[in-house]
């Protein structure tokens, strides 16, 4: 390093440099060229973070990752009780959630970051930096694509940790997961391209009005074929079914190689590179539809029950919801008690998907979850065990206008309040028996007199007459009148 010194006219005489003498330099002071730029790698050009960088934390993605993930954390706290402790409704909600919820705001959020550059009039000053236009596309969509499948993907797991202490068997399916945040990250970058081909303010909301008519759309019957196209769409109820593993994977290509072709076909330098993608694309379409209800197998779980053989009849839950099977017992408890020593009752309580045998009587249904039970817990047990009971009495047939219907009838509402009394049906029934009056039904008022008679004979029997009759009255069950033997009366 040398230091320059000034010229000679200004240095005195006697401090001209003799032939002998050499000029040193000061390592600690070095002297900076005015108007040199700084070498490559020096340590101001290797601190600049990069412009990908100053994205994921500065500008719009994680803005947007957070209302994305607030969105998706109410729509799933707002309805816990009717998918948490079924992973199958889990999976469900969560993929109801992505289509709904998710695709209307990556779009919206991609066409607004997209159109950013031009409404920050940024155009010109973008056009003179050195990177391709690609790269330029990239920089500024990745971190937003990447911010809302990372939004899901916490959704997810949150959703995941709260199902999984009330949920006993089967278990989730991580590639509906994987491809409902890839089909996410897709919709950002085709809603990024349309923000900068049509940059006005009006695109993000026209944009995610089209997402919602296309997640309401696949929901109709009439758009069977073409609701399998649609992004991170999966119609999955409750544990009957099971996608197919690789089904969320194509959708996720579908979804990806339109928006690689429309990412290409704006950016890229060799446009006709797009149509890898868009053969890709159409190829993942083309199975979508031709497999169509494929996508879905049967849960073998759905199609076994487990039992408790210790009551009568015995209760018997879906072996989807072995955890219920302690809940529905002790529930039905007050029945199967009741029951005991009586002859003729059917042999158990049955749950799985089919018309139930001679010796069955469907269990009352505990799924879909929030309607008899919520979080492994029956929120009615009155009314659980009433329609139990009234499973038991229901067998018999529709009597018509016979001349025993009103007597048979009697009978079955006496057994049905005998076997499980409830508080509510109290209230309901005296506000029937005043409408009666009221309206001066003197045949309803009859038939509630008679069925009140029956019940106060059945209640005051002894423990062995009324095993008799509970005997006898359950062998003629499914008779509708007097035959080959005679129906037992109250």
């Amino acid at each position: 390093m040398t230091v320059r010194s000034r010229p000679d006219e200004d240095r005195p005489a006697d401090h001209r440099p003799r032939p002998h003498e050499t000029i040193t330099s000061v390592p600690d002071a070095p002297v900076r060229t005015v108007g040199a730029s700084p070498p490559v790698g020096a340590g101001a050009t290797a601190g600049a973070p990069h412009p990908l960088r100053i994205e994921f934390r500065r500008g719009f993605a994680p803005w947007a990752a957070a209302a994305l993930l607030l969105a998706l954390a109410w729509a799933l706290a707002a309805t816990a009780s009717q998918w948490q402790g079924s992973w199958g409704d889990t999976t469900g909600r969560l993929s109801s959630a992505a289509g709904a919820i998710g695709v209307p705001f990556a779009l919206a959020a991609g066409a607004w970051q997209g159109g950013r550059e031009r409404r920050l009039r940024m155009t010109e000053l973008r056009a003179t930096t050195p990177r391709p236009p690609l790269a330029q596309l990239l920089t500024a969509a990745l971190p937003l694509a990447c911010g809302s499948a990372a939004a899901y993907l916490v959704a997810v797991a949150g959703a995941l940790l709260a199902c999984a202490p009330y949920a006993s068997a089967g278990g989730p399916v991580p590639t509906v997961f994987v491809g409902a945040a890839l089909s996410l990250a897709a919709c950002t970058l085709l809603g990024h391209v349309a923000g900068r081909v049509m940059p006005w303010r009006l695109t993000a909301p026209a944009l995610a009005i089209c997402g919602y008519v296309l997640a309401g759309a696949s929901t109709l019957h009439s758009w069977s074929g073409l609701a399998n196209l649609a992004p991170a769409h999966l119609r999955l109820q409750g544990d009957a079914d099971l996608p197919v593993w690789w089904y969320p994977l194509v959708s996720a290509l579908w979804a990806a190689g339109l928006a690689a072709t429309a990412v290409l076909a704006h950016s890229a330098r060799r446009r006709v590179t797009a149509l890898l993608p868009l053969a890709a694309s159409l190829a993942a379409a083309a199975l979508l539809l031709h497999t169509g209800d494929g996508m879905l197998r049967d849960n073998p779980l759905a199609h076994r029950q487990v039992c408790d053989d210790s009551t009568t009849p015995h209760v018997c839950v879906n072996a989807t919801r072995p955890d219920l099977l302690p809940e529905a017992v002790r529930v039905l408890s007050g029945v199967t008690d009741r029951l005991k020593g009586v002859q003729n009752v059917p042999v158990r309580f049955e749950d799985l998907p089919r018309r139930p045998h001679g010796d069955e009587v469907e269990l009352p249904l505990l799924t879909p979850l929030g309607w008899w039970s919520v979080r492994g817990k029956v929120i009615d047990p009155q009314g659980y065990a009433w329609q139990g009971a009234l499973n038991l009495v229901r067998v018999r047939p529709e009597c018509g206008r016979t001349p025993s219907a009103r007597r048979l009838q009697a009978t079955d509402g006496a057994v049905l309040r005998w076997l499980a009394p409830r508080s509510a049906w109290k209230v309901d029934r005296e506000r029937s028996v005043a409408s009666a009056r009221e309206r001066h039904d003197t045949g309803e008022t009859a038939r509630f007199h008679a069925e009140d008679t029956a019940y106060a004979h059945l209640s005051t029997m002894t423990d062995a007459e009324r095993r008799s009759f509970l005997s006898r009255y359950f062998a003629t069950v499914q008779d509708c009148g007097p035959g080959a033997s005679e129906v037992p009366s109250l």
